[in-house]
């Protein structure tokens, strides 16, 4: 076991550089019990920073299952909405969800038929105004009919989530998620100095993005959206993923977690859990390493997280990996080599 650790150690140095990977922090374990923690490379090249163990991470779309899947399945547990449920029974406005309909199955699984992104930001002034065309997109497939991997269906259950609890979607994370499992420093709108982050997206006036959402759409919606906008460390997200893999009722049932993590969409283009993505989706990272049980998710600025809850591995690997530029190929490799790594564990 020393030796894989090592290659983890070893993968991590060797993609951390000028031209590649700024850097890096990953942390493994099965359940409760860690396995190794390895850092390297810079937090920002700009104003050059070391990463650290502790470095707060713009999660670009892990909010999907960290912060909307999760707080979702908490009010199903508790009996506050039903999976099966029409979205419009919660959200009148969304008015395309009436043609199916839709349901809070769908957008968890990417089957509601909405289009997989749309720039809202470019012609929209204000939240108001991308909720308004938010709520109007028409649906591009019937509801139930294939996977598109969807952001506006998350920005969507978002909102859904606001209505049920009549609080922010924000305040209904800390409230059901965040605050009872423990994860003290992951929050959306963070406040704080920039050397806590990890530099994202270069900007026009030559700085980074640094504890600012990086997704512009999360940006017009005041940096709290279902999609994009949540901040953590990696030892919130180890923590998330314990919990994950763990037998407890807390926050959600381990049952309805169980399920959540299996494919609800066969035959249907894709392979997705509640939020997640199951082996042999087109997003799966885990490149046949992980049992077919595993399930995983990615964010835009480099951020993964993935999990097992047959055997309780799991595996956070946090970049900032967009703060060199939108090409994600070295990333994409990284990810495949350190699972590959970790699978051995």
């Amino acid at each position: 076991m020393p030796e894989r650790q090592d290659r983890v150690g070893a993968l991590l140095g060797a993609a951390v550089g000028p031209g590649r990977i700024p850097g890096a922090v990953a942390v493994a374990g099965r359940g409760a019990a860690p396995l190794g923690r390895w850092v390297a490379g810079q937090a920002d090249t700009i104003r050059p920073r070391p990463m650290r163990a502790d470095t707060v991470f713009d999660l670009a779309s892990l909010t999907k299952v960290v912060a909307t899947a999760t707080v979702t399945l908490a009010l199903a547990g508790q009996g506050r909405l039903g999976l099966d449920d029409p979205v419009t029974g919660y959200l009148p406005e969304f008015t395309a969800g009436r043609d199916g309909p839709v349901t809070v199955r769908h957008l968890l699984t990417h089957t509601a038929g909405l289009p997989d992104s749309r720039t809202f930001y470019r012609w929209c002034s204000s939240r108001g105004e991308l909720l308004r065309d938010l709520h109007r997109l028409p649906l591009q497939a019937p509801p139930g009919s294939r996977v598109r991997y969807s952001d506006p269906g998350f920005i969507i259950l978002g909102e859904m989530v606001a209505a049920v609890t009549g609080v922010p979607l924000d305040e209904a994370v800390r409230t059901l998620v965040t605050g009872p499992l423990g994860l003290t420093a992951a929050e959306f709108r963070p406040n704080g100095l920039t050397p806590r982050f990890a530099a994202t997206e270069r900007r026009a006036d030559g700085g980074a993005w640094a504890g600012t959402v990086h997704d512009e759409n999360a940006r017009l919606l005041g940096g709290v959206a279902g999609h994009a906008g949540l901040f953590a460390p990696a030892a919130d997200l180890a923590r998330f993923a314990a919990w994950w893999v763990s037998d407890t009722d807390a926050v959600v049932p381990a049952a309805l977690r169980r399920a959540a993590a299996a494919c609800q969409t066969e035959g249907l283009g894709g392979r997705r859990g509640l939020g997640w993505a199951c082996p042999g989706d087109g997003f799966d990272i885990l490149g046949g390493h992980w049992p077919p049980t595993a399930v995983s998710h990615t964010g835009f600025t480099g951020t993964s997280l993935a999990l097992d809850p047959a055997t309780g591995r799991w595996l956070v690997l946090l970049t900032n990996a967009v703060h060199a530029g939108r090409d994600h190929t070295a990333v994409q490799a990284l990810r495949r080599q350190v699972h590959a790594a970790v699978a051995g564990l």
